[in-house]
């Protein structure tokens, strides 16, 4: 048919028209022209065509608005509620063309007057319709779907949870929620590469499909978190199986980088018990178990309870404050003195340390609210604005005493965040401080989350004349190898060593294995958490070279710190 381009090949038109005459002709008109395979069903009554459309369906809908006025637009919306993604063509006289308008504006995808009709002209407006619907239907589906692995995406997830909650409520079954989250995930794609990473998620993707019932939803809720629709359910130890069984499948071996790679996964669970929750609520009550589940370790599952939703209510309530303090600066940097333990006793540097000046609760310490700044990506903008303070106070503090320094704290997002760099040669340069005299500090943890990025960033850092400690040494896995290829100038001691000293036979030979593994890196040694004078001699008995802790200091003030250099 070379006057209909593009025609999508066979078709099944259901044609609605009150005259059988009429409806004859209109067959024949299409079967002239179109060659590719046609079936074409006639029906009188718009009763019967909705009730063929749900029970056989059709490619295009033909629909005679010509003989009964506005009660055919009536009809349209009736034909359109029973197949929705069916394109309808509305017929209609040439009196009747503004009808057609208002028809196209109600959902029809065009309107012919009979004046026009030929095989060409019908068949033409019968394949674009169709073309046109496709596209229509192929572009809601883009928007509602994952253009990685095709699943739905979190809008359609929360409009289809809307629907099963409507549902639970009038049938009083019981439907469930699962938050699912890859953990280490984000290690996979920097050390094998983000192509590595898409691969992971969509064979994933493909595993949990497989699992499910057709009437469950699984999709891709962002990054490399997915979300799990259930309904019907028996009780809570169903969904707890389910969730076991999801687990089980996503640990299978993957071919990732050229080598078998098994992942573990965290999975949050929440029950629609409330039938007036809204699914934001659900969502976030399945989040918070998975966090949850990440907290006590990953690679297990956890359900949300009253337990949970206490937690989570805190959580929410604390992450809104920190927010808030942030804003209003209520943050303050405290400062911790260091000491050497060579010869005498002697002040050589602080180490800055964030508080929350909290308006009802007083001071509160770093660990009651950095883990949370670090889920929330807060993180940054605090560790930004420490470091900028830091900075500040110890260009002051170098013109009483040369030779005081700062050693300030980085968190992972820190570490990985790509402007970092930036932003530390912005505040250098703005507070005028030598470079050499501020030490950043990471954790173990930290540098093996990445070791590769860690490394790469820590060189570039210390190309700013910084210089550079691992803190918590000795909890985490690194080896003497990779130690020995970072640009590091100390390490410091974690302070659960420390506290056994002189008592504990085994954290004696920990802590002199570690000074000496410092040394021999060529690598000052500094203990923390020192809190009598027996741990600060055996520490200096084993060689370690400076310590801190309250035997010599609590965190101060800023202003504390200023009188102590204050001149005599």
């Amino acid at each position: 048919m070379s006057d209909a381009p593009g025609i999508p090949g066979a078709a099944r038109v259901l044609l609605v028209e009150h005259d059988p005459r009429a409806a004859m002709l209109i067959g024949e008109m299409l079967r002239a022209s179109w060659t590719q395979g046609l079936v074409i069903t006639h029906t009188e009554r718009v009763a019967d065509a909705s009730q063929e459309l749900r029970e056989h369906g059709a490619t295009c809908v033909l629909l005679d608005i010509s003989s009964d006025g506005d009660g055919q637009l009536g009809a349209l919306e009736q034909l359109r509620g029973a197949a929705p993604d069916v394109p309808i063509i509305v017929l209609c006289t040439q009196a009747d063309s503004e009808l057609g308008v208002l028809a196209i504006r109600a959902g029809a995808q065009d309107f012919l007057t009979r004046s026009e009709l030929n095989p060409a002209v019908l068949a033409r407006a019968v394949t674009y319709a169709i073309e046109r619907k496709r596209s229509e239907a192929e572009l809601a589906r883009q928007a509602l779907h994952d253009p990685l692995t095709a699943l739905p995406n979190r809008a359609l997830f929360i409009d289809r949870l809307r629907v099963a909650i409507d549902r639970s409520r009038r049938k009083g079954t019981l439907v469930a929620v699962l938050f699912l989250d890859v953990d280490g995930f984000k290690r996979i794609n920097d050390s094998l590469g983000h192509a590595s990473g898409d691969l992971l998620l969509t064979a994933l993707a493909g595993r949990f499909v497989q699992m499910l019932r057709p009437m469950d939803t699984v999709a891709r809720f962002g990054g490399d978190e997915f979300t799990f629709l259930f309904e019907e359910l028996d009780s809570e130890r169903e969904a707890v199986l389910i969730a076991d069984r999801i687990s089980q499948s996503a640990s299978r071996p993957l071919p990732l980088g050229g080598t078998d790679t098994s992942v573990a996964v965290s999975i949050g669970i929440a029950l629609v018990t409330d039938p007036a929750i809204t699914p934001e609520s659900v969502i976030r009550e399945a989040d918070a178990a998975m966090y949850r589940a990440k907290e006590l370790g990953g690679a297990r599952y956890e359900l949300f309870d009253e337990a949970s939703r206490n937690r989570a209510n805190r959580r929410r309530e604390l992450e809104d404050a920190l927010r808030a303090a942030v804003k209003r600066s209520q943050l303050r940097v405290h400062y911790q003195p260091r000491v050497s333990l060579n010869g005498e006793t002697g002040l050589t540097g602080f180490e800055a340390l964030v508080r929350w000046e909290h308006p009802e609760r007083g001071l509160i310490d770093a660990g009651q609210f950095v883990s949370l700044a670090e889920d929330t990506g807060l993180i940054v903008p605090i560790g930004e604005w420490v470091l900028e303070q830091a900075l500040d106070q110890l260009e002051r503090w170098r013109q009483r005493r040369p030779d005081v320094n700062i050693s300030v704290n980085l968190s992972a997002r820190q570490l990985e965040d790509a402007g970092m760099l930036a932003t530390l040669a912005a505040a250098m340069k703005s507070s005028g401080a030598e470079p050499g005299a501020l030490c950043l500090e990471v954790t173990e943890d930290t540098i093996q989350r990445n070791p590769e990025l860690a490394g790469r960033t820590l060189t570039a850092l210390r190309r700013l004349g910084v210089k550079l400690a691992i803190d918590d040494f000795g909890t985490g896995n690194s080896s003497v190898q990779s130690l020995r290829h970072l640009p590091l100038d100390s390490i410091k001691i974690h302070q659960s060593f420390v506290s056994g000293l002189g008592g504990d036979a085994g954290d004696d030979a920990i802590v002199g294995a570690l000074v000496e593994l410092g040394h021999a890196l060529g690598l000052t040694v500094v203990a923390e958490g020192v809190e009598t004078d027996a741990q600060a001699a055996h520490l200096r008995k084993l060689g370690c070279d400076g310590a801190q802790g309250y035997l010599f200091s609590r965190p101060l003030p800023q202003e504390s710190v200023s009188e102590m250099l204050a001149p005599s």
